[in-house]
C-alpha cells in the first residue's frame, strides 16, 4: 500500500467526516441530544473523564476541546464549573451540529473550524485547559507534531487532559474469525485505510472519501508530550472500553487486557 503524504491523509480524513456527519444526525440518539442539551447541568462524560477532569479542576477556567466532534462533550464542561468552552474540529459538518446544539443549550461555547496543524492565533497561549477525548490521537500522521499544536494552546501552567482508547486494543480485530487472536502489531507503521462512512456501530455500505487512522503506541505518545515541553503528572490504565460496543467483548476477561487509559501533561 503506497503511504499518504501528511497532507494528503489529513485532507482525506476531513472529508471522511464530513460526509459522517449526516449519518450520526440521521439516529435516535441525535433526537436525544438535542433535548438534553437543554438541560443546564448537562453532561455525557463518563465518570471515568468526570472524576479525573474533577480532580484536575475545571471550575472557573477557560478550556479549549479539540477534536470536539458534535460539541456534546465541550458542551458537558459547563456542568464542572468551566467558565469558558471552545471546541475545534477541521469538519465543518460537524462544527455545524456543535452550533446546533449550543443553540438549544442555555451555554454559549464557541466552536472554531480548524485543523489542529494550522490553528488560529487567538488559540495559542490562551487556555488553562486542553481535552483530548477518544478517537482523536489516532487519526493524526506524526503524534510529536500533534502534541507541539496542542501545547501551544496553553497558558504555562495549563494542563492537558487525555481520555483515550489503549493502543494494546489496536492489535485485535473484534469482527475477526477469532477476535481473540493478534491481527496487527503493536509496532505497525502503516494506517489501517477505511473507504466506507464513518460511523460508530455497524457499517454504511457506501463509498466515502479514504480515512486513515494510525497507530501510535504508548512510547510515542509519551515522548511526543515530553517533547512538546508537557510534563506528565499522571497516567492511568482501565479495563473498560470507552470504543465502539463491538469492543466490550474484551472487558470482564479472566486475562485482562488494558482497553483505555487517562493521561494529563502540564505545560
Amino acid at each position: 500500500m503506497e503511504m499518504p503524504t501528511k497532507d494528503k491523509a489529513i485532507a482525506s480524513n476531513r472529508d471522511a467526516w464530513n460526509d459522517s456527519a449526516r449519518h450520526h444526525k440521521d439516529s435516535a440518539e441525535w433526537q436525544v441530544l438535542l433535548s438534553a442539551v437543554t438541560r443546564s447541568d448537562f453532561s455525557c462524560l463518563d465518570d471515568t473523564l468526570t472524576g479525573l477532569l474533577t480532580q484536575v479542576g475545571v471550575d472557573g477556567k477557560e478550556v479549549v476541546q479539540l477534536g470536539c466532534n458534535n460539541g456534546r462533550e465541550s458542551l458537558s464542561l459547563y456542568a464542572l464549573g468551566a467558565r469558558h468552552v471552545v471546541g475545534v474540529d477541521q469538519s465543518a459538518a460537524f462544527v455545524d451540529q456543535a452550533r446546533e446544539l449550543a443553540s438549544r443549550s442555555p451555554r454559549d461555547p464557541e466552536f472554531v473550524e480548524a485543523d489542529i496543524h494550522h490553528l488560529p492565533l487567538q488559540l495559542q497561549g490562551r487556555f488553562d485547559l486542553a481535552l483530548i477525548t477518544i478517537g482523536v490521537l489516532n487519526w493524526m500522521p506524526d503524534i510529536g507534531e500533534f502534541f507541539r499544536h496542542v501545547a501551544q494552546t496553553l497558558k504555562p501552567g495549563g494542563a492537558l487532559v487525555v481520555y483515550e482508547t489503549h493502543p494494546f486494543l489496536e492489535m485485535f480485530d473484534p469482527e475477526a474469525a477469532e477476535p481473540f487472536g493478534l491481527a496487527s502489531s503493536y509496532f505497525r507503521a502503516e494506517p489501517f485505510v477505511q473507504n466506507q462512512p464513518i460511523v460508530y456501530e455497524g457499517k454504511v455500505e457506501q463509498a466515502a472519501a479514504a480515512s486513515y487512522w494510525f497507530v501510535h503506541t504508548l512510547g510515542a505518545i509519551f515522548t511526543g508530550a515530553l517533547s512538546a515541553g508537557l510534563q506528565i503528572s499522571h497516567f492511568k490504565e482501565y479495563p473498560h472500553s470507552n470504543r465502539e460496543e463491538l469492543y466490550d467483548r474484551y472487558q470482564k476477561q479472566a486475562a485482562q487486557l488494558p482497553l483505555c487509559f487517562t493521561l494529563v501533561a502540564v505545560k
